[in-house]
């Protein structure tokens, strides 16, 4: 299929206009003009880069891209090492950032609450990228740890009495501890994202909400693989996800 078609019909679909961002959206590298063979993964990292060449792909699809807002412009150093790659391979790089959080059925959010068993009942925070619910059954805050460990693979930091039940739970991926505030405001019993600050901690304590952080890159594999699975079944292009470990 044309690469643009892809990303055309993808724009649509994460409604990415109505973002306000800290990078681009899209297409970030221009590379091949057909999309085959489609890999997925959570950052644009130059292990990512060099998996996804080594695999024949002709479009990287990210959460986590390049040309932050902040960043230097300059291409020196790693950001040469990365943009040289992917343009000596031909190799297109896409990515989406809070509208690939956001979206209800296939972002991270949604893919996050489907793999640990949460029922998504609102959703909140700037840009309402983060969401809230509840459990499938009753569930302790040690019970919730234990599951968000096995399910994972990444033992969560956790903050709040193991025995506390959970009636109510909100979560947003990635590095999302400052709406633990937002949560406070919303009446649940905890909220979980992927990192911390130390301020987070004595928060959490203060108002006796739980906090549970899990990593940044552990909370957020699931968005991008349900998207590249959904683009492959609608496209007929293979799909294969690429998984760099990161303990952060």
């Amino acid at each position: 299929m044309q690469t643009s078609e892809l990303v055309d019909y993808t724009e649509r679909l994460l409604e990415v206009p109505r973002f306000r961002d800290y990078c681009p959206n899209g297409l970030q590298v221009e590379g091949r003009s057909e999309t085959r063979r489609l890999a997925t993964a959570v950052t644009a990292s130059l292990a990512v880069l060099r998996q996804a060449v080594a695999a024949g792909a002709d479009s990287l699809l990210v959460h986590h891209g390049y040309f932050w807002k902040n960043e230097p412009s300059v291409v020196t150093g790693p950001r040469r090492a990365r943009l040289a790659l992917l343009l000596g391979s031909d190799v297109n790089l896409i990515a989406y950032h809070l509208p690939l959080d956001a979206h209800p059925e296939l972002g991270n959010n949604a893919a996050l609450a489907a793999r640990l068993e949460l029922r998504v009942e609102g959703w909140f925070g700037d840009q309402h990228i983060a969401a809230w619910g509840t459990p499938a059954r009753p569930l302790t805050l040690g019970e919730f740890a234990r599951s968000v460990e096995n399910r994972l693979a990444r033992p969560p930091l956790v903050v709040g009495a193991p025995e506390r039940p959970l009636r109510r739970v909100a979560w947003c991926t990635g590095g999302a501890q400052d709406l633990l505030g937002d949560a406070v405001a919303l009446g649940v019993d905890a909220f979980l994202t992927g990192e911390v600050s130390e301020r987070t901690v004595h928060l959490s304590r203060e108002t006796g909400v739980a906090f549970l952080a899990a990593g940044h890159h552990a909370t957020e594999r699931y968005g991008v693989q349900a998207l590249g699975a959904h683009l492959a079944e609608r496209f007929g292009v293979e799909h294969f996800f690429l998984d760099e470990d990161n303990p952060a």
